[in-house]
């Protein structure tokens, strides 16, 4: 008779033995399983990344072929994990009106928010255009983009100590220093599709502009205020200047002024309007004014026809008449004193009109 020599219990061991097995497969499932989403990823950045080349790739070409050259010297595509960023040693744009050139500058988007885009910039920037010559300079710079499926939501630019200098210019050269600028832009509700609207808003703090301080006479800095809706924005494009504005001028462009303020010393002026091109190009609309303390300013621009002896007198009496010359208490803040509203200031004809009569010596040019 044959015996059975299955030894007891080996299937009691076989048991143990799988369940160990299973047992490590699951231990190291966690790590198999990140390493394949690692892979995973990695495969997906590489390829966003290959994708965004040739967006800017098209871009630039397109770009090209309408007379616009750009170029992104040693651009890279950086980022990985989690962003995409395109990194630029200069960025220059020529094209037949000129030629722009801006210093080391970075984009950067999240893989997981590709329609913001944010931007920063070591500059200078510097400009070429005809006789023209502008550099400006900052001590650091922000700007971000909004991106949406019609166009874009919001766009913004944050500039601190921004510096520029245009030479070339007639009569002479042209300064702007300042400490804090900031633009804002997004789409007019409800105008926006039918009127190409966008909501602008511009702050610029303690401003310096020589040329302004020998206008007004007034050498304290000047802190500027912008709240405007420029319509049929959208027609804009990167081309040369003269063809974009008269594009525009030509669609109904203008700027309607919800709240134009500045603050100079004790000088303050408040506006609101609207500003257009004419067909000669110039600046053409009224301004709807309110001021306070600028009788010397008066002054000062009628001292440019009758000598600043009577200029001064009849800013004096101008002044007056308007009730802008009443001096604050020593006490009083700067902005104390309220403003009253002033005749309209008209721009026409390539002249400013301030109460009927223009304004002697003051010609507004061609923009192009």
């Amino acid at each position: 008779m044959t015996q059975d020599r299955t030894q007891p219990g080996s299937g009691a061991q076989a048991l143990p033995s799988r369940t160990s097995g299973r047992f490590r497969i699951g231990l190291f499932l966690p790590y198999i399983l990140l390493a394949l989403v690692a892979v995973a990823w990695s495969a997906g950045w590489f390829w966003i990344r290959g994708r965004a080349a040739s967006e800017i790739d098209g871009w630039v070409a397109r770009e090209a072929a309408a007379g616009r050259n750009w170029t992104c010297a040693d651009r890279r595509l950086a980022g990985y994990p989690f962003r995409i960023e395109l990194r630029c040693s200069a960025v220059t744009l020529e094209r037949s009106d000129g030629r722009f050139r801006l210093g080391p500058s970075t984009a950067v988007a999240q893989i997981y928010e590709p329609r913001l885009v944010l931007f920063e910039s070591a500059g200078p920037f510097h400009v070429e255009q005809g006789a023209l010559s502008g550099e400006v300079t900052w001590s650091g710079i922000q700007g971000s983009f909004h991106g949406a499926s019609d166009g874009f939501s919001r766009v913004s630019l944050v500039v601190d100590r921004p510096n520029v200098t245009v030479t070339g210019a007639d009569p002479g050269p042209i300064s702007v220093a300042g400490r804090h600028l900031e633009l804002h832009g997004r789409p007019t509700p409800g105008r926006y599709e039918s009127e190409g609207a966008v909501d602008v808003s511009l702050r610029f703090a303690q401003a310096e502009v020589p040329q302004l301080d020998a206008l007004t006479g007034n050498p304290a800095p000047a802190d500027l205020s912008l709240d405007a809706i420029l319509t049929h924005a959208t027609v804009l494009r990167t081309g040369a200047v003269a063809r974009e504005l008269d594009r525009w001028r030509g669609a109904g462009g203008a700027l309607d002024l919800t709240s134009l303020s500045l603050a100079k010393g004790a000088q303050r002026v408040q506006a609101t309007g609207e500003l257009a091109l004419d067909a000669a190009h110039r600046p053409a609309g009224q301004l709807d004014l309110r001021a306070a303390g600028v009788d010397a300013l008066v002054g000062s621009i009628v001292g440019q026809r009758f000598g600043s002896d009577k200029g001064a007198l009849v800013g004096q009496l101008v002044g007056g008449l308007l009730g802008l010359s009443r001096q604050p208490g020593p006490d009083a803040r700067a902005d104390a004193e309220p403003l009253k509203p002033l005749p309209p200031l008209k721009l026409v004809n390539g002249r400013l009109v301030f109460s009927g009569f223009p304004i002697p010596n003051v010609y507004l040019p061609a923009l192009y």
